[in-house]
């Protein structure tokens, strides 16, 4: 499937603007960035195979489940969005944003301490 990355990310930015406002409220020193697809060497590092596994977003940072008193020190925490799996895995505009509204909410669900055992037990694939 073909899209150009503005119109990727307005779609990104779409699936945030519809996290629900106490949820958005939150989402302070993190930054949301669209890359064009994950490293093989962070795959590797994860245990997934570049040739095989697919990934669509990532979350890296500290859950707010998990942080003190210093962590308005530290850097951003990081939920990137990549957009050529997730154009290679879709068939349609429809099924893409479908995957990037559950992308989108998987990730921020890391971000809010959610792992993925409660996501798939939640619905959220």
């Amino acid at each position: 499937m073909k899209l150009s990355p503005k119109r990727f990310e307005e779609l990104v930015r779409k699936a945030v603007s519809t996290l629900p406002p106490y949820f958005r409220e939150k989402l302070e020193n993190v930054d949301i960035v669209i890359e064009e697809e994950p490293e093989p060497e962070l795959l590797e590092e994860m245990g997934m195979d570049p040739e095989e596994d697919t990934l669509f977003g990532l979350y890296q940072g500290t859950p707010l489940t998990d942080r003190d008193a210093t962590a308005a020190w530290e850097l951003p925490d990081k939920i990137s969005i990549y957009r050529l799996p997730l154009l290679e895995w879709c068939e349609s505009e429809q099924q893409l944003v479908e995957e990037v509204q559950v992308t989108v909410v998987h990730e921020f669900a890391h971000f809010f301490g959610i792992d993925d055992d409660s996501l798939h037990e939640m619905g959220w694939e």
